[in-house]
């Protein structure tokens, strides 16, 4: 089934497309120094063995040690992030670089003793599973920090999109700081009950109530005007609002709230949008196969609404059997029966036509990154499609959406660059603005597990279409919400458990791109 952006209206035309997939302007997490190098952060598998014992304190110079940046056992001791990023750093010095960065409400284990230093006049805690982070802007060890409360859900890791999304209707919402009152509602928008009685009648009628979560009463730390994270833009301000978003806005909807007959949802920034003047996003249902150890290409998707299916009969006769669903998935054996056509045998024992069919046949040749048991992904433009290998075992298969501008040059039209790179930053939502490209400009925010593999480039959950198999982006490689789920959590370089993000130039997976 396709995604639908879930609406009393039809998004239609509406096509938002990564501008160079350029990445927001990065805010600083705390006040130390920040070097734009970036050092190899431990796999998951280095980690599986922290030592038995803690390491011992760090020198009194106050500079941290390659034996401080291991797992040490937690005592309870707790710090929050209160920024948009909060930098986790290498060490305490000078030479200082980042491993990656937390996000607000974030709350991890701390351990001392406290570093003072003139790079963090609130000092420095060192963090698990390794590095230090400065307690100021970006940090702080009181977890009843408004920002920390009002982060009471953090994203969702392995399953599909991280949050709930919504995008902006053609009059979109006002970004208020406090849960309006109906006051408030009226002097700011005028009429709005009957657009929101048409929305909640929407809602009840395509039986969509469970997507929301609807909590009707409000936290304390959630009834008075918000405290922004560190690093978050602060536009105008109003009495009760600080204008509108811009129509070509996506959201990413930390909880929803309902105050009278109108649905409110605090986004990740803390603002409260009425999602009546929202689409709200289902996700797609469409991900790729999974093929285990004794299973290998070829892999087909199907390409119209409904292909048959076929049983073969002892006479050698094809009877159908039922029908596969637009875009499914189906593992084939490689043995093909050509009878008024061609068929391929599936694995579970069927027949199908190859007509109607993309196929994602076994390589006959590899490329030298396929050794061992390497990881590498392998994506194609023409077919549209990417397989995660490791070596020359495919493990995944799926269906993208790569640049519009196919095998065009990618410094005069939207097309994904080709060439072999290596994975350097991951992040599990990053906001993505079309600024630069007035063509396409759009604002969304929280664009779920970004993998970035050369400048702007990067692999990506989408929430703003389901095209997967068709040409869509501005050069990214986009993927659906489980696809891009499940591939973040299978590449390199890990993102520890609480953290956000991870930056590591050395060690990442290689993603080999080819027409």
């Amino acid at each position: 089934m396709f995604a639908r952006v879930l609406s009393s209206c039809v998004l239609g035309a509406l096509v938002f497309v990564i501008g160079g997939c350029d990445e927001a302007a990065p805010p600083p997490g705390a006040d130390a120094t920040q070097s734009k190098a970036a050092v190899a952060v431990a796999t998951a598998e280095s980690l599986a063995h922290p030592p038995a014992k803690n390491p011992p304190e760090q020198a009194a110079s106050g500079l941290g040690t390659a034996v401080d940046n291991l797992p040490f056992q937690a005592t309870g001791d707790k710090l929050a992030s209160i920024a948009w990023r909060t930098w986790v750093y290498t060490d305490t010095g000078p030479k200082r670089t980042r491993f990656g960065y937390l996000r607000a409400g974030a709350v991890v284990d701390r351990r001392g003793p406290v570093i003072h230093n003139d790079g963090c006049a609130g000092g420095w805690y060192r963090v698990n599973p390794r590095g230090f982070v400065c307690i100021g802007h970006g940090a702080t060890t009181d977890l009843q920090h408004p920002v920390v409360l009002a982060h009471g859900r953090r994203a969702e890791r392995g399953q599909g999109l991280p949050y709930l999304y919504a995008l902006s209707r053609s009059r979109p919402p006002h970004l208020y700081f406090k849960l309006p009152s109906e006051a408030n509602m009226k002097q700011v928008e005028g009429g709005f009950r009957s657009n929101a009685r048409r929305w909640l009648g929407w809602l009840h009628a395509h039986d969509l109530q469970d997507m929301l979560d609807v909590q009707t009463e409000l936290p304390d730390h959630l009834n008075r005007p918000l405290t922004k994270p560190y690093g978050v833009k602060k536009p105008l301000r109003f009495a009760t609002h600080a204008g509108k978003a811009s129509p070509d806005s996506g959201f990413a909807i930390l909880s929803t709230y309902k105050k009278g007959e109108r649905f409110f949802g605090l986004t990740t920034e803390l603002d409260w949008i009425a999602l009546d003047r929202t689409r709200l996003v289902e996700p797609s249902s469409f991900h790729g196969v999974a093929l285990d150890a004794d299973e290998s290409l070829p892999v087909a998707f199907v390409k119209n609404h409904s292909h048959p299916k076929y049983k073969r009969s002892e006479d050698g006769q094809l009877h159908a059997v039922g029908a596969y669903a637009m875009r499914e998935g189906i593992k084939l054996t490689g043995e093909v029966m050509r009878v008024a056509g061609t068929f391929w045998e599936t694995r579970d024992g069927h027949w199908v036509p190859q007509h109607g069919l993309r196929m994602v046949k076994a390589r006959t040749k590899f490329p030298s990154v396929a050794t061992g048991t390497r990881k590498w992904i392998d994506v194609s433009i023409r077919r549209q499609t990417l397989v995660a290998y490791r070596g020359e075992h495919p493990t995944y298969v799926t269906l993208i959406s790569s640049g519009r501008g196919l095998l065009g040059d990618p410094e005069k039209v939207p097309s994904t660059i080709l060439g072999t790179f290596m994975i350097h930053s991951k992040h599990v939502s990053s906001t993505m603005d079309g600024a630069d490209d007035k063509s396409d400009s759009f604002n969304l925010r929280d664009v779920p597990f970004v993998q970035y593999f050369h400048k702007g480039y990067a692999l990506h959950g989408t929430y703003w279409h389901d095209d997967f198999g068709r040409v869509r982006s501005h050069g990214c490689i986009n993927l659906s919400p489980v696809d891009a789920a499940w591939l973040f959590e299978w590449t390199d370089p890990n993102v520890f458990p609480d953290w956000h993000s991870t930056l590591n130039k050395e060690r990442g997976t290689v993603v080999h791109i080819h027409p």
